[in-house]
């Protein structure tokens, strides 16, 4: 198994999945160009044409629409928003028609849906550029959610979600791309909705998402300096959520971070500490701690973008917390 970049990875997985199987189209704005998608379409419209790679006009709303009637009719698209921000201008097509179709036809129908969402993050991109708004999609019933963190999974979870006959969001963070790992050359899938751990320990369970798991992996060695060892749980699906995998953790540790890199209020750190609390409260040392944005929009400033976003400096903090009651 080589070592590949994190975007690489997910070219190389619509390089395969493209060629192996015919009845999966890319479509959406910006498909072949680098200031959308980076580095992860290169090479697919020259070797797929326009006829699998589709450009589409600046209609989010018009495109899903196309995408979902593509999927109803046998096809396997994958809808590419490269800013996640814009995906609620195609809400009513996501939320009341792909994720319900399944349901209202009973079950004689299904919407083999990939919803490819970027979040771009940091740069000074500001509040209308920044969004990270994996919660609101985990909360509607019918849709399925991924959030990768390494390029083994950007792959995997890549290939899971176009394979799926259900929708699925799968949500990539450009913050990862230069990302370096071990990747499978071959083909291959991560099976949606099991979590796994990055590193064991028994002081403190760190929950993570997205690029908050290498933010936990370098809090973990920071923090192994002063004889604290915490157990990095990757979630890698939101939903469905690998419970097993958690309450395990929990049950071990008794003391509970979680990091997400989406807003604190009602986000994804607020369902699983209301989920911890629900089915594992007894075995609750003290608080959970959330590591997330603060309720505010994304600033358009570097200084500012510094406080915003969580590093492992505040994952660190956060251990220190749960440890020191």
């Amino acid at each position: 198994m080589r070592k590949i970049s994190f975007s690489q990875a997910i070219n190389e997985a619509l390089h395969q999945i493209l060629e192996k199987d015919n009845r999966v189209i890319l479509i959406g704005q910006g498909v072949t160009s680098p200031w959308y998608v980076g580095s992860t379409t290169v090479g697919l419209i020259s070797r797929f044409g326009p006829e699998r790679v589709i450009d589409t006009p600046v209609s989010e709303n018009g495109t899903t629409g196309v995408a979902i009637g593509a999927a109803l009719a046998g096809m396997h698209p994958i809808l590419v928003f490269p800013r996640m921000d814009f995906m609620y201008y195609a809400l009513d097509q996501i939320a009341n028609h792909a994720a319900n179709w399944h349901y209202m036809f009973g079950g004689q129908l299904s919407v083999p849906l990939t919803i490819w969402t970027i979040i771009n993050r940091g740069g000074e991109q500001a509040a209308q550029h920044s969004q990270a708004l994996q919660a609101i999609f985990t909360h509607i019933p019918g849709l399925k959610v991924v959030i990768p963190s390494t390029p083994y999974d950007a792959k995997g979870l890549l290939v899971a979600s176009i394979e799926d006959d259900n929708p699925v969001v799968y949500v990539d963070d450009r913050w990862l791309y230069p990302l370096i790992g071990e990747v499978p050359e071959e083909l291959d899938s991560v099976p949606i909705g099991k979590g796994v751990i990055r590193r064991e320990g028994k002081d403190v369970t760190v929950i993570a998402t997205s690029y908050l798991v290498p933010e936990a992996m370098e809090a973990a060695e920071n923090l192994e300096k002063g004889n604290i060892n915490i157990e990095v749980v990757d979630l890698r699906s939101l939903k469905p959520l690998d419970e097993e995998l958690l309450f395990e953790s929990v049950k071990k540790t008794g003391r509970v971070v979680i990091a997400d890199g989406g807003w604190k209020t009602c986000g994804i750190a607020a369902e699983i500490s209301a989920l911890i609390v629900e089915k594992s409260f007894k075995y609750l040392k003290t608080a959970i701690r959330r590591v997330s944005l603060p309720d505010t929009p994304a600033p358009a400033s570097s200084a500012l973008e510094r406080i915003y976003y969580p590093r492992a400096k505040d994952i660190t903090s956060a251990v220190k917390q749960a440890l020191e009651v």
